[in-house]
């Protein structure tokens, strides 16, 4: 009986924990999530798929810029890398695009600065740009030839054909002047869409990130961390983080913003500056990722993708870890606790009043949005409920007559196995009628 009382307060403590690291993000995330929506409306996309043929330079800042002002969903991002590639984007462009979709966002800053501080913040800006070189040098020497000639024609040949169904992009308010397109409701309604959208999409990432946070905060001793996290061993200390920090995103299946909470928890557990920003680097090969890559692109590519970005994203932490501790910024101070652990009354507080009651107010407008002018050329994926344009889906599928649209691969798939699941069981005579046939 005891054992279980004990159980059931270390469940209660690491769940007060995950929900006071939420607690400290909120209003990061309303605004974050506020502002990436509101770019997604108002930026035109079209440029995309016309000015990304090759990795030179300016091809190679043109898709970090595109990437910044996309969703920084890991799924949506993958999906879009693919999809312009399949397009004619040069293979190189479109991962610059991924990574940084997942890593010079908005959002991901914000709640960076608020959960571990601005140096973190700052290094994700830092260590992203500087993987993003590596990509597009050395990463290019070895992601080239036969093996992206092959993931071409494998997406050219498979169910990408299928994807360019939709009517033309509406890009009449994109061409507006700033100040034209910021007095529009029905681009408004749009970006609060976007927001609804990308916030129902990652719901599931960031309640498991905040969730495992708090249990790694609280169960796992110190001890545990300082065996798989090595110290006291000066520069090679900091080659083993990096390189380890990669393999926990690997195996945590966590993506996008919800590996921020874990990564807090590993700092505090004493995984080095660079491990940890290894470690939010490597969202995008997470298991589940290399599954869709292994999908898109063959199996090979993507064992060849995983041993490239593995290398390129512990090299960019190793450098940025360089950096910011030959300028003194590295943190000497490690949280004894990522969340308070009570409610107070302090600027979080009000802040969250504040950007809760902004939220409500774009859950009304997006509620809205038809009547606001809004939704033209857009649809809802009816499995993870991003907003998806039409003219740009990266997936689609026919059912019972009806077209959906979805905003990757992997949200097609569930959506054809839970009609498929759904569907009664063919009768005896139907069996024998299509046996005779």
């Amino acid at each position: 009986m005891l054992a279980t009382a004990t159980v059931l307060v270390d469940i209660g403590r690491s769940l007060r924990e995950g929900f006071f690291m939420f607690w400290e993000t909120l209003w990061p995330l309303v605004l974050g999530f506020g502002l990436s929506g509101a770019v997604q409306a108002f930026v035109s996309r079209d440029a995309m798929q016309k000015k990304l043929g090759d990795h030179r330079p300016a091809a190679v800042v043109r898709a970090s810029g595109y990437g910044m002002v996309s969703s920084s969903c890991s799924y949506a991002a993958s999906a879009m890398a693919k999809s312009l590639f399949a397009k004619g984007a040069d293979y190189i462009a479109a991962m610059v695009f991924m990574f940084a979709s997942t890593n010079l966002v908005l959002e991901l800053g914000v709640v960076l600065i608020v959960l571990m501080g601005w140096q973190f913040a700052v290094s994700e800006f830092v260590g992203g740009i500087i993987m993003i070189a590596l990509l597009a040098t050395l990463g290019a020497l070895w992601l080239r030839g036969r093996r992206i000639v092959e993931a071409r024609e494998r997406l050219s040949t498979g169910s990408t054909a299928e994807h360019q169904h939709g009517p033309t992009e509406n890009a009449e308010l994109q061409r507006e002047r700033w100040s034209v397109r910021l007095r529009s409701k029905g681009g408004w309604a749009d970006s609060a869409t976007y927001t609804m959208s990308d916030l129902t999409m990652l719901r599931r990432e960031m309640v498991i990130g905040y969730v495992v946070a708090g249990f790694l905060a609280v169960l796992v001793p110190t001890s545990v961390w300082q065996a798989v996290f090595i110290s006291g061993h000066g520069f090679w200390t900091s080659v083993e983080n990096v390189i380890v920090g990669p393999f926990i995103a690997i195996i945590s299946f966590v993506c996008s913003i919800g590996n921020v909470p874990l990564a807090a928890a590993l700092w505090k557990g004493g995984i080095s500056f660079g491990g940890v920003i290894s470690f939010i680097f490597a969202d995008l090969i997470a298991f589940p990722l290399l599954m869709i890559y292994r999908r898109y692109y063959g199996t090979r590519l993507m064992l060849r993708m995983l041993a490239v970005f593995w290398a390129l994203m512990s090299t960019a932490g190793l450098i940025t870890e360089g950096i910011f501790r030959a300028a003194g910024l590295v943190p000497t101070v490690r949280p004894t606790t990522i969340a308070p652990a009570h409610f107070s009354w302090n600027y979080t507080t009000y802040l969250n009043i504040v950007f809760v009651a902004l939220f409500g107010f774009l859950y009304w407008i997006y509620r809205n949005r038809e009547k606001l002018g809004g939704g033209t050329g857009y649809v809802r994926d009816p499995v993870c409920g991003m907003q998806v344009e039409t003219a740009h889906a990266p997936a689609s599928l026919v059912h019972a007559g009806e077209r959906f649209y979805f905003c990757s691969d992997r949200c097609a798939d569930l959506f054809s196995t839970q009609q498929q699941a759904s569907s009664p069981p063919p009768s005896d005579g139907a069996q024998h009628h299509t046996a005779r046939h």
